[in-house]
């Protein structure tokens, strides 16, 4: 009798944890879900270095009145890092937004701002 108690025991034991390790690996993922969501909403805003405005880019982090003007004449832009190939901004203020911004093809505009 006392075997038998003991499997059922185990048995319940297991089903137990098993349910806690899923329960956990469920609240996980519904931890990253918005982390993933959060991500791929920033990647939907990145500013487009060749056609946002000078007010647009002065909310980048490093960027002021001086950097936005600059970037708005240094355009059109090939690739975001010609930022600093073209001694637009410095390395430490690229390293600030180069995750923020990008530089479509065929979007520079004519008007300077």
């Amino acid at each position: 009798m006392n075997s038998s108690y003991g499997r059922i025991f185990r048995s319940i034991l297991l089903c137990s944890l098993l349910a806690l390790f899923a329960t956990a690996q469920s609240k996980d993922a519904a931890k990253k879900a918005p982390e993933k969501a959060a991500a791929a909403a920033k990647k939907a805003e990145l500013v487009d270095l060749n056609s946002a405005p000078v007010n647009e880019l002065r909310e980048l982090p490093g960027i002021g009145e001086a950097y936005s003007k600059k970037i708005v004449d240094g355009r059109p832009y090939k690739g975001k890092d010609e930022l600093v190939s073209k001694n637009i901004v410095p390395q430490a203020t690229y390293d600030k937004i180069k995750d923020m911004v990008i530089a479509k093809q065929g979007t520079a505009s004519t008007k300077k701002k």
